[in-house]
């Protein structure tokens, strides 16, 4: 796997769908922000926004690691059960969503990207987070988590609002900037050009990198007595 150092200000890439990168100089925390790029684009507008918080990761001493997706299909979740016998693991082995169970174990925070399609994030993204989510829940559960939507001009906060809800039924608690985590434009260019945009992924990866350190500080609650129930009786 080829961990692939900055490059024009950037975090480069890796060039396989579901490898990953990251900067070549270690972070002296010990924590790892896995963050992943849901868009077919390599290196797109969803690519550049998940660099600026990358960037503020790196300089608050976490270490940013990118997992992207590809351009490969990405089997939806088929509520089968078979992950309840293998515990962890999704039956269907042929796409990236194994490995982003198993890159999330190591990570103890999330930012998930995605472009904004038909006013709702990629189906890509949403069938990988929904596949490992409930195949792999423990790998995520209880860690910080934040959304970020890339739009030409609208759709963004159904798309962060769809994303959202993996961490809120997870006990994820979600990482927020001083304004709707999103960017704006038609080509990483644009998104560079939309000041405001980039100035929220700055204070997203800031906050981040407190959450983190803050959550790996302070030890997980007793759980309480979880009931399910049915609304027909």
């Amino acid at each position: 796997m080829t961990k692939l150092g900055l490059a024009g200000g950037a975090l480069a890439a890796s060039a396989v769908a579901g490898e990953t990168s990251a900067p070549e100089a270690r972070t002296d925390s010990g924590l790892r922000v896995l963050l992943v790029n849901g868009s077919p684009h390599m290196e797109g507008c969803t690519r550049t926004a998940l660099n600026l918080v990358a960037e503020e990761l790196r300089a608050a001493g976490v270490e940013p690691e990118i997992f992207y997706l590809g351009t490969a299909p990405v089997q939806d979740c088929m509520a089968c059960g078979s992950c309840k016998k293998s515990p962890g693991r999704c039956i269907w082995d042929k796409d990236c969503v194994n490995e982003l169970i198993a890159r999330a174990r190591k990570a103890q925070g999330f930012v998930f990207g995605s472009p904004v399609y038909y006013g709702h994030p990629s189906g890509r993204l949403l069938s990988a987070m929904d596949r490992a989510f409930y195949a792999g829940g423990d790998a995520f559960a209880g860690k910080p988590a934040a959304a970020v939507a890339s739009s030409r001009r609208a759709g963004s906060l159904a798309t962060l609002d769809a994303i959202q809800k993996h961490f809120t039924i997870s006990q994820m608690p979600v990482v927020s900037s001083f304004y709707w985590n999103e960017v704006h434009g038609f080509s990483p260019e644009d998104v560079m050009a939309d000041e405001e945009g980039v100035s929220i992924m700055r204070q997203l990866g800031r906050n981040m990198a407190r959450a983190v350190k803050a959550y790996a500080a302070v030890p997980a609650p007793e759980p309480a007595e979880r009931k399910f129930t049915h609304f027909i009786r």
